[in-house]
């Protein structure tokens, strides 16, 4: 047992090192922010501390506290560095879709133009999400076209579409999978299972057309799913 957590560490001490010079190549100021968190929380319950005649057990309580702190906001910050670097990257959006989860049915690039605008699809208890990538006004197009497509298996179900950018009436890559989850839940799971085998019998894109996988930019980069992946 304790060969096996000794071998743990190094492992997840090596992947909070390599997320941080991977925050910071992003974000320089994050060492500084989050040093500075970890000493004004441990500063404000040590000064309590003394305040109060009890700065021993107030200074340890500080000490955890500024730990958590510092965890916290560094997690936001490697979060937010993350998605700036997959911002506006093929793909990107199908990989926030495959971390929603589980009660989602993600099949990326569901549709597709030349111009690599492309449409993703997800399934849960709201409805069918189209997601799009690209140019804004080419996927509306792309996205009608596939809401035409898609009318003919699954009836009256709900159907929302949200496109992926900073502009006006788009949805940032890093609220994209908030805005997932607060919509509203219409549907019983037998229905989500039953739009999913309807959806699948029509087939899509990815059955026919090889396409390249993950964020990556355009270009040369990591591979994307092959089929649908159950959640």
């Amino acid at each position: 047992m304790a060969r096996k957590e000794t071998s743990e560490n190094p492992g997840r001490l090596k992947q909070i090192a390599q997320t941080y010079r991977m925050t910071q190549r992003v974000d320089k100021k994050v060492g500084f922010v989050i040093a500075g968190v970890g000493l004004v929380t441990f500063g404000v319950l040590l000064a309590i501390g003394f305040w109060l005649g009890h700065p021993v057990y107030l200074g340890i309580l500080g000490f955890l506290l500024a730990l958590l702190a510092m965890a916290i906001v560094f997690g936001r910050r490697a979060e937010r560095a993350a998605f700036g670097q997959m911002e506006g990257q093929l793909g990107a959006a199908a990989a926030v879709l495959e971390n929603l989860r589980r009660g989602w049915t993600v099949t990326p690039a569901v549709a597709m133009n030349r111009q690599q605008d492309v449409v993703h699809r997800a399934v849960g208890r709201p409805g069918i999400v189209l997601v799009g990538e690209g140019n804004p006004n080419r996927l509306r197009t792309l996205i009608a076209s596939e809401k035409r497509r898609m009318a003919r298996v699954v009836g009256d179900a709900p159907v929302h579409d949200i496109v992926v950018g900073t502009g006006e009436g788009q949805t940032e890559l890093r609220k994209l999978r908030t805005k997932l989850v607060k919509l509203p839940r219409t549907l019983q799971g037998h229905q989500v299972t039953e739009i999913n085998d309807r959806l699948r019998a029509m087939g899509d894109l990815m059955n026919n057309l090889p396409l390249p996988k993950g964020p990556m930019p355009r270009g040369r980069g990591m591979r994307m799913p092959k089929g649908p992946t159950r959640r």
